[in-house]
């Protein structure tokens, strides 16, 4: 077997392994019903314990959707998105689909000029060869499921770059969330914030469009949802939640920041919960970085409070 076929190979078994294990889909959800945000002082309380004493800085925002009850630290600050930047590169593809003006069965050709100078493992469309195909729905899973960065980088140019998905955000109600790199005119911002930036609240109520059926459309918002239910990376907040539940959810990691999204289909309700850090002094990719500790803790104490009762408990 030539070397070809062996990178196609170990694509399509990842893929398939990724896709087998996805939990079953959310329960439907009423818009209607879901109240505004009301402050909970104990929960609120709990949190400031948490982020206390943290080496740089941290925003958070937390909201029950079915009672409003809301927790919210330095929430409509601007922080780096790292790559939870694909969430906007997402819904700019569906709206864009949804416009007809693009396929996600249409097979596109690889352009090596878009290889990402910093190619993780996980990376698997960078090691195709330029001119190899893929369907458009491949580079999308890849790119949310995976964090594939160099899947991400030619999505963001499929739907037109960084400019496009501004523009769909700016329309969309996001005054914060933008994409930074690759996007003229955003250069001083990309050199503060790296390839995105968003505040905890902006990042929060995307997630919460997409589950409400508000994103786009009530289809589009669907299929995005169910992308965003099977993430590999599962070390952080979604391993200090019960396996059986299941989770929507978008992490992103550079050297100063560590970040996730994430909304939890809980017995209790369906949660929102957004952490973002910045300017941390610790810059380990180590699993004892204190930033994956704090969004572990945080998870931790989230689901908690609203579950008191689950006797669930994480292994770590």
């Amino acid at each position: 077997m030539n070397a070809l076929c062996l990178k196609r190979l170990r694509l399509r078994h990842l893929l398939l392994l990724l896709l087998a294990s996805a939990p079953i889909h959310a329960q439907e959800a009423d818009p209607t019903a879901t109240p505004a945000a009301r402050p909970d002082s104990v929960l609120l309380t709990k949190l400031q314990g948490l982020v206390r004493g943290f080496g740089g800085d941290v925003g958070v925002y937390v909201r029950h959707l079915p009672t409003g009850a809301s927790a919210a630290i330095r929430a409509d600050e601007v922080f780096p998105t790292a790559s939870m930047i694909k969430v906007p590169l997402l819904l700019t593809l569906y709206d864009q689909v949804e416009r007809g003006g693009i396929d996600l069965d249409s097979v596109v050709p690889y352009p090596d000029t878009l290889k990402y100078q910093y190619e993780e493992i996980t990376d698997v469309v960078g090691y195709l060869e330029p001119g190899e195909k893929l369907p458009l729905w491949e580079l999308a899973f890849l790119m949310v499921a995976l964090s594939d960065n160099v899947a991400s980088l030619w999505i963001q140019a499929l739907v037109g770059g960084g400019a496009a998905v501004n523009e769909w955000l700016a329309a969309n109600g996001f005054t914060q969330t933008r994409v930074n790199s690759r996007t003229p005119g955003r250069e001083a911002a990309r050199t503060e914030f790296g390839w995105g930036q968003t505040t905890p609240r902006e990042i929060a109520s995307a997630l919460v469009a997409i589950r409400e059926g508000r994103a786009v459309s009530a289809n589009a918002s669907e299929e995005m949802y169910r992308v965003l239910t099977k993430s590999y990376w599962d070390e952080e907040a979604l391993s200090q939640l019960p396996p059986t539940v299941q989770v929507a959810s978008k992490q992103g990691a550079v050297d100063r920041s560590r970040s996730e999204v994430l909304l939890v289909n809980a017995p209790s309700g369906d949660y929102v919960l957004a952490i973002i850090t910045k300017n941390q002094t610790d810059t380990s990719y180590e699993p004892g970085n204190e930033g994956h500790r704090l969004i572990r803790s945080i998870s931790r104490a989230v689901y908690e409070h609203f579950n008191p009762t689950d006797p669930w408990r994480p292994r770590r």
